[in-house]
């Protein structure tokens, strides 16, 4: 079959290029190939009761399939070049805030209209984080939560369904090169396009990997955020949730000198399992109703890993810790602050007599047999001084959920319309390597629409 256009990935990358697309250019013919479910479709069987940990389906709901990961996340968009990618490094940092801003006009269009957007900017909180040598970074976040992200979502497919060929359960296994463009194969047929557009996410990393090898496409190693995901009441970060809900906050460890973040901060959130081929790692979500809200916040606690020659596999050294978690645990393993620094397991009786109720059924256990000691003591640094601007971050029942990974491709060599050495063939979203965030993936899938319709 014959198109203009064929999207690999229906993630936000994907999704946003795809309706640029149409609305620029009505008339091309445009298919999208996902690997995963149609959005009405994604059901993750964990319910808590019957399946209580991660059964191995063949496409994880949670992570693949119409949205992209972030479809089932809490909703954030970050609007800022702090953090979330280093897409302003190929396009400028106003046009990379200008497509930021865009994609804020249209998920406000299509159900997210009366959510609220926060910001640092003038914040008392910035002056706070510095006496007690914490950054607070800069960032407008606009938080639809997991259910008006749902319902963006539903919006979004409803409005694309009539104008693109939506291909589900429908992996890409090849893309080739030939006279007039590309030709792309799934399922044993082939399809053919003018301009081929790739955003397969975080979970099509090797993918990725592998077709930039068969087409000689250069890419560099890049790095994994190893670390852990916090737990506790939501009266300990109230009083910076409430002002501005997500607060990216650097501390640069004495010991070591290494750099450790606060993540994905879900106030009233709940803390669930995520499979990346296969490896069950933890996430937060949290919700705009308030009758799914929960009494706990969380956040992950993240360290940032670069590796130099020789070792280039750094997804792989994140996929063997992870696995020892597994291991270990058979998924997910949760641990008390207290029982961490006294250095002793977390067990059922310790874990029943918290004053803490955790969000996830996880396994007790001890962080120190699975994170490396350089790593476990940055978080333990970082969880102290956050203790100074959030008083009780520190408290022994305080729950570290191991572990958080975040995996980030081999950055994909391309020029600034996010177009590698062939003609026509785009890179773009997190699994390009260059976006880490539902913001900037969308907005790269914005960019590229643009530069295809200007051809």
């Amino acid at each position: 079959m014959q198109y203009d256009v064929i999207i690999i990935g229906a993630g936000p990358g994907g999704i946003f290029s795809a309706y640029e697309l149409t609305r620029l250019k009505p008339e091309l013919k445009i298919a999208v190939f996902e690997a995963g479910h149609p959005l009405s479709k994604r059901h993750c069987p964990i319910d808590g009761e019957k399946i209580k940990t991660c059964i191995g389906c063949k496409s994880c709901s949670i992570m693949s399939g119409f949205g992209g990961a972030g479809a089932f996340s809490d909703g954030k968009y970050n609007i800022t070049n702090d953090f979330g990618g280093t897409l302003y490094e190929y396009i400028g940092k106003a046009k990379a805030l200008e497509l930021m801003r865009y994609v804020d006009e249209i998920n406000l269009r299509y159900g997210g209209e009366g959510t609220k957007l926060y910001s640092t900017a003038g914040t008392k909180f910035k002056k706070l984080c510095i006496q007690n040598n914490l950054h607070l970074l800069n960032a407008s976040v606009r938080h639809l939560g997991t259910d008006i992200n749902y319902v963006v979502l539903e919006n979004l497919y409803a409005e694309l369904k009539e104008k693109v060929d939506f291909f589900f359960d429908t992996p890409v296994e090849s893309v080739q090169v030939v006279e007039g463009g590309y030709q792309v194969r799934a399922k044993d047929q082939a399809y053919a396009c003018k301009d081929c557009v790739i955003s397969v996410g975080r979970i099509g990393s090797k993918w990725m990997e592998r077709v930039c090898r068969e087409l000689d496409i250069p890419t560099k190693s890049n790095r994994v955020d190893i670390g852990v995901r916090v737990e506790l009441p939501a009266e300990v970060f109230s009083h910076l949730t409430d002002e501005l809900y997500e607060s990216k906050i650097v501390y640069r460890t004495e010991k070591y000198g290494d750099l450790v973040r606060t993540f994905c901060m879900n106030p009233r959130g709940a803390v669930v399992n995520e499979n990346t081929n296969g490896i069950i790692t933890v996430n937060g979500h949290s919700y705009e109703d308030p009758a799914r809200q929960t009494e706990n916040t969380n956040f992950a606690l993240l360290v940032a890993k670069h590796f130099s020659e020789p070792f280039k596999d750094s997804n792989g050294y994140g996929e063997s810790i992870a696995r020892l978690s597994n291991m270990l645990g058979g998924g997910v393993i949760v641990q008390r602050f207290g029982d961490l620094i006294r250095g002793r397991r977390s067990n059922a009786d310790r874990m029943r007599d918290s004053f803490l109720t955790p969000t996830l059924n996880a396994t007790p256990g001890d962080l120190s047999l699975v994170l490396p000691k350089r790593i476990l003591d940055g978080i333990i640094e970082m969880i102290y001084a956050l203790d100074k601007v959030a008083p009780g971050t520190a408290n022994d029942d305080t729950l570290l959920y191991g572990v958080e990974v975040k995996f980030y491709n081999m950055e994909v060599s391309v020029n600034d319309r996010l177009q590698t050495r062939y003609d026509g063939l785009y890179i773009i979203g997190d699994g390009s390597g260059i976006t880490h965030s539902l913001s900037h993936a969308s907005a790269s899938g914005v960019h590229v629409a643009r530069a295809i319709a200007e051809n």
